[in-house]
This record gives C-alpha cells, sequence and structure tokens, in this order.
C-alpha cells in the first residue's frame, strides 16, 4: 500500500497585535503545545524581547524558545518562530493604552500583509488591536476588516464563526444613526452573494442556505414600524433567489435567536455589528472566531480584544486564538479543494 504524503505545514503569519495587551499572551500559550507545530510553521512579526518580557509574566505548562530571524523564508518548521521588527528598545506598558503600542500595532500589520502578498507566508492571523492608538495618517481605518479590504483592494465580509453558527455583518464598525443609509440594494446584494460563495469555497457547503436579518423590529411588523424591510431588504432576498441562492428573510432578530432559528441555516447575514455580535458572542465569548470572507488570502483573528483589565494576569484564555489558527488552516485547505474541484467543470 502506497505510503501517504506528509503533508506541508501551514507556515502561518501572525500579527503582534497590541503589545501593552493580552495578544502575546495568547500567543504563547497556544504555541506553547508542541502539538501545533506538527501542522502549522507560526511566524509571528514582531520582537523576541517583549515575546520574552511577555513570557516572563506567565505560568506556562510548557517551555517555548524563540527563533529569531529576519526575514519569513529563514522560518524553520516546529519552532516559534519571531520577526525582530526593530532593534530599538520598546516601552511596554502592560494594560495601557500608549502611542508606542499602536506604531508597533502598524508595523506589525504592515508587514505582515507585505509578505502574505508574496508568498512568504500562507495565510495570516491577526492578534487584537487597539482601533484607537492604531491611528496615524496611513492607518485611517475603524478595524483590521477595513484596512485589509483597502490592503487587497477588494469587498469584504465579516464573518464569526463558532461551532454553533456563522454570522457575516453587513456594515461591520458603524455608528447606528448611519446603518440605514448605508444599506443600499447594491450593498446588500453583494453581501449576501459574497458570503454565499465564501460558504461554498470557505467552508465546503455545496448549496448553503443564508439567513437574512431584519433592520427594524418584528421587520416593520408590515409598515407599522417601518417599512426598510419590506422595500429595501425583501427585494434583494428575492433577486437572489432568482438566480439560484438560497437566501430567506428578512427575519426579526430577537426570535429567530430566541427559538434557535439559526441551527436550520448554514450562514446568517446580521445587517449591523451588534445585531450580529451580540447573540455570536453569548453562545461563544472564549471561542469564536473573525474571518473575513472575500480577501484573496485566509485572514482570521480570535474573537476578543486587546483585554487591557486583564493583561499580564496570566487570565486570558488562549482558546479563540488557537481556533483562529484551526479555522485559517481549514479554509486554506478547503480553497485548494475547492477550486480543483471547480478549474475544470467537464473533467
Amino acid at each position: 500500500m502506497e505510503e501517504k504524503k506528509k503533508q506541508t505545514p501551514v507556515r502561518i503569519g501572525i500579527t503582534q497585535g497590541d503589545i501593552n495587551g493580552v495578544s502575546y499572551e495568547v500567543i504563547l500559550k497556544t504555541f506553547s503545545d508542541c502539538r501545533m507545530f506538527d501542522f502549522c510553521t507560526p511566524i509571528l512579526y514582531g520582537s523576541t524581547k517583549v515575546a520574552s518580557y511577555h513570557k516572563k509574566l506567565l505560568s506556562l505548562h510548557q517551555d517555548i524558545t524563540f527563533n529569531g530571524i529576519h526575514e519569513a523564508k529563514e522560518a524553520a518548521d516546529h519552532k516559534f518562530n519571531v520577526i525582530n521588527l526593530t532593534n530599538d528598545e520598546i516601552k511596554i506598558e502592560v494594560g495601557k493604552l500608549t502611542d508606542v503600542a499602536g506604531a508597533q500595532s502598524r508595523l506589525s500589520l504592515n508587514k505582515a500583509c507585505e509578505d502574505l502578498k508574496e508568498g512568504c507566508v500562507d495565510v495570516l492571523v491577526t492578534a487584537p488591536i487597539s482601533k484607537k492608538n492604531i491611528q496615524s495618517p496611513d492607518f485611517d481605518f475603524p478595524g483590521h476588516t477595513e484596512y485589509l479590504s483597502h490592503q487587497f483592494g477588494c469587498s469584504s465580509l465579516m464573518i464569526m464563526v463558532c461551532d454553533r453558527m456563522r454570522i457575516g455583518i453587513v456594515t461591520n464598525h458603524l455608528a447606528i444613526k448611519d446603518v440605514p443609509d448605508a444599506i443600499t440594494h447594491n450593498v446588500l446584494f453583494d453581501k449576501i452573494m459574497l458570503m454565499n460563495e465564501s460558504l461554498k469555497r470557505d467552508f465546503g457547503i455545496p448549496m448553503p442556505k443564508i439567513a437574512i436579518m431584519a433592520l427594524d423590529p418584528h421587520a416593520g411588523d408590515n409598515g407599522v414600524i417601518g417599512n426598510f424591510d419590506m422595500t429595501v431588504v425583501k427585494p434583494v432576498i428575492d433577486e437572489v433567489q432568482s438566480k439560484g441562492v438560497l437566501a430567506y428573510g428578512p427575519y426579526p432578530s430577537d426570535g429567530f435567536f430566541g427559538n434557535s432559528e439559526f441551527t436550520k441555516f448554514d450562514g446568517v447575514l446580521a445587517l449591523y455589528h451588534d445585531q450580529g455580535l451580540i447573540p455570536f458572542k453569548l453562545m461563544s465569548f472564549t471561542e469564536g472566531v473573525n474571518f473575513t470572507a472575500g480577501l484573496p488570502y485566509v485572514r482570521t483573528s480570535p474573537a476578543h480584544g486587546t483585554g487591557f483589565d486583564i493583561a499580564g494576569k496570566d487570565k486570558a484564555s488562549e482558546q479563540s486564538f488557537r481556533r483562529a489558527v484551526y479555522l485559517a488552516c481549514d479554509i486554506l485547505r478547503n480553497r485548494k479543494e475547492y477550486d480543483e474541484l471547480t478549474s475544470d467543470p467537464l473533467n
């Protein structure tokens, strides 16, 4: 019997996030388990000095050593590789919002994206950033999703993933007052089509069934509360259905989640941030993953933030970050399989 070929470990580019938060903690806890190296080669864009500082704050069950490198191509399998982005001393102020930490976040993200474009890493896993201190003249984005869409020149969709659901967000990080104007016919159409394609290519679901949430309470209650859902959302659903997409709704979100209707669908599309994130985090606060669909590359992230309140206290759970690594590898494999199967439909 022919021996199975050993799979090449996935080269995972990891951004350091905010050096004053829990980013290094969840990264180091994840890779202190040597079994992670069996299927992936981590490449952290950060600093061995910062990593050593945070290592001293933790009570790791297993030791972890750092392989300092200058470029991603120098990364070694079965080692925790760290690209030193600077030789300067970096001031760490655990739990604090500082300009230094913001600058380090930008530096890490920019370099990781460069290497992703050049094929030096296979996937990108981003650690949490502070949306406040990362702002600068060359970073004017409300979060990772918008930055990455700009970097790669494409539309994207934030999809939150856990064992129980996959929920996309149409308007991402946007003030509630601006949400209705942002949800145009074309925007909603594109997001539904993007989710449909992602569920097929990234998650291996041949005919995904998608639920679309309503904007107004009770989906407007036949015009008594509002007519947005009947005049804007429903026509888009009808249009995508005519193209063979199995999209349904609009569903009032309270009853939809309260009655566990979401379990009947492969994906759910929420119209604004909290409509999707509140039920998602109630179900999977410590294990959820943020995935950016629509990019030419695979990017995932833990679903939590910087955790300044628990930074440096050895209290952060690494479950979400570990699952972000797993999901990135799974989606990369699914994309390769999908592209091979659909490259020549006749064959």
